[in-house]
């Protein structure tokens, strides 16, 4: 009993430890490529907004989604950004993150034209690698909000992508908590992915060329 209790112990130190090692160096490996000041924001040609869905399951708003479009909107106004990749899952008719970000933009301001959509960002990895094989944009900013873009960032760089990020708004501690937590054993996958899977995104396709 008391060797299963140590045995028991030691795993969970040890996951413990490669969550914490795993989270650091998403961390770490990003920091100096994101920006919460919009003034000290290099300009770039493109924007990328990971995706999220509109609703919470519950029906209510999710602010992460409002968020996100309201600091890609600014970003666009402020002309930081001269054209919008909203990237998400469309894995049903019903279902359909990309239209549903180009309305919101469009909403804010955005003109229809200068948005394009991503319908296969099923996973940030998918929207970020896409961004480069598919769009052909070797350098753009993420837009999200920082746990996320520095995972975000993190996987740009380990592909060669030359990608900063901006800082959309935060959702607090009670309304962001799930996903916050699940950030936490994302990064670990993102590494398993990067560095022992060779993962590649679900799909890929045609370029689609932006002007």
């Amino acid at each position: 009993m008391r060797k299963a209790v140590w045995i028991t112990l030691v795993v969970l130190i040890i996951v413990l430890l490669g969550l914490f090692i795993c989270n650091l160096a998403v961390s770490r490996g990003s920091a100096l490529r994101i920006y919460s000041n919009m003034d000290e924001l290099p300009k770039n040609k493109v924007g990328l907004v990971l995706g999220t869905s509109k609703y919470l399951s519950d029906g209510g708003e999710n602010l992460f989604f409002k968020y996100r479009l309201q600091a890609a909107a600014d970003l666009y106004i402020a002309g930081k950004i001269d054209r919008v990749i909203v990237s998400g899952d469309n894995k049903m008719v019903s279902y359909n993150e990309p239209r549903e970000m180009r309305r919101e933009l469009v909403k804010m301001g955005v003109p229809d034209e200068k948005v394009h959509l991503d319908y296969a960002g099923f996973r940030t990895f998918d929207s970020v690698v896409r961004c480069k094989e598919v769009f052909g944009q070797q350098s753009f900013t993420i837009i999200s909000q920082q746990f996320h873009n520095e995972r975000a960032v993190f996987i740009a760089r380990a592909k060669g992508i030359d990608a900063i990020a901006y800082n959309a708004q935060d959702v607090g501690l009670k309304s962001g908590f799930k996903t916050k937590l699940r950030e936490i054993f994302a990064r670990v996958i993102v590494i398993l992915d990067l560095y022992a899977f060779n993962t590649q995104p679900k799909f890929l396709g045609d370029k689609i060329e932006i002007q």
